[in-house]
């Protein structure tokens, strides 16, 4: 009978203690290979030399360890640097990380494409594909580990995650939380939840999950004031609207690791960007303790969008920090290599057919 050979990248410790159990091994042994895969980005069993050589062999007939095979690797003047990951059947998505004096932040993907279609997201343009596998998801922070360095021993290369990539993390529940979980996993990578940040667009119920089965910083992607306008800029706001979603946010914070919720606000020239604007703000968010980030429009072909100019910006930020908010403006990165924000378009098989005019073609793997 042919052996299953399973991928050990989709195991979180709880789901790699329960296959050893089932493979009649003892479960301390989870945390052993956990150690050597997350940590020190082991790719043979071979090296997990303190393996009984017996479950070393056994390993390798039975599991793999298989992270998405990166098929471009772009590095921008600002040191920012951008991977396009093969994920299988024509899909590539993309992973970048931004290297600062005292961090270095690693953002993720979470599905081939997305669904949830914003008007000004080049990603939410494709279409939508599928889900990433859980293996998918935290191989992309075991591979950007690997092409930059990180040992397992030494400092550590990526002290920041961020779940603000390709897709809508909540979208794909499941799958992101066994690798958030992973990622504070103290065998795996041991990030404090406070350095990992969960993006979404607003899908209520799913907010209330992940505050209950693991809560991480979280970041909203707002990009408007009132309904109306939100519900053209991000349709899900059609399902879920502004008040839903600040009585979510409130609750989030109930358990959340920081005591705010980061709302991200991308500024569109004539769009979202007036002093009235700026007041609906701060009344919107008046019982939701908090902080704005604003992101200045990167523009990707056929957007309809411009970005708004700086000193529109740096007004439409003065109204919100005289009100006490903090607030702060996204400093452009690796938009030279398409990195910045909602730049990421990956290439992606769009099943949705919404958008088929635009399909990337197929990437070619040459092995």
């Amino acid at each position: 009978m042919e052996t299953h050979v399973v991928n050990l990248l989709d195991f979180d410790a709880d789901a790699l203690t329960e296959w050893f159990v089932q493979q009649g091994e003892k479960p301390f042994r989870a945390k052993q290979v956990l150690r050597w895969v997350h940590r020190f980005g082991a790719t043979d069993f071979e090296q997990m030399t303190d393996v009984a050589k017996s479950l070393r062999a056994k390993l390798a007939a039975t599991a793999c360890i298989t992270p998405p095979v990166p098929v471009r690797d772009s590095v921008s003047t600002d040191g920012t640097r951008k991977w396009l990951l093969d994920v299988g059947n024509g899909n590539a998505v993309e992973t970048v990380f931004i290297p600062e004096t005292n961090r270095g932040t690693l953002c993720i993907s979470s599905q081939a494409g997305c669904a949830l279609d914003c008007a000004f997201c080049s990603t939410g343009k494709q279409g939508f594909n599928r889900n990433l596998t859980a293996a998918e998801i935290i191989g992309q922070l075991w591979l950007a580990n690997r092409m930059l360095g990180a040992n397992g021993d030494g400092e550590r290369v990526i002290s920041n995650v961020v779940m603000m990539g390709m897709g809508e993390p909540l979208a794909n529940f499941d799958n992101v939380v066994s690798a958030l979980k992973l990622m504070l996993d103290d065998n795996a990578y041991g990030l404090s939840r406070r350095r990992v940040t969960v993006s979404t667009s607003g899908i209520v119920p799913a907010m209330d999950r992940l505050r209950d089965a693991c809560p991480t910083a979280l970041a909203v992607s707002l990009h408007a004031s009132n309904d109306a306008l939100r519900d053209k800029l991000v349709p899900i706001n059609q399902k879920y609207p502004l008040r839903e979603l600040m009585a979510a946010c409130r609750r989030y914070l109930e358990k959340a690791p920081r005591d705010f919720i980061t709302f991200e606000y991308v500024m569109l020239d004539g769009v979202n960007d007036s002093d009235v604007h700026a007041r609906e703000l701060v009344a919107l968010t008046r019982d939701v303790p908090c902080k704005f980030n604003l992101i200045p429009f990167n523009p990707f072909p056929s957007s309809g969008f411009d970005r708004s100019p700086a000193p529109r910006i740096k007004r439409f930020a003065e109204i919100l920090i005289d009100a006490g908010i903090v607030t702060t403006t996204r400093k452009t990165r690796g938009d030279d290599v398409d990195a910045a924000c909602g730049q990421l378009a990956g290439q992606v098989k769009d099943k949705t057919r919404r958008t088929a005019t635009r399909i990337v073609p197929v990437v070619e793997v040459r092995s």
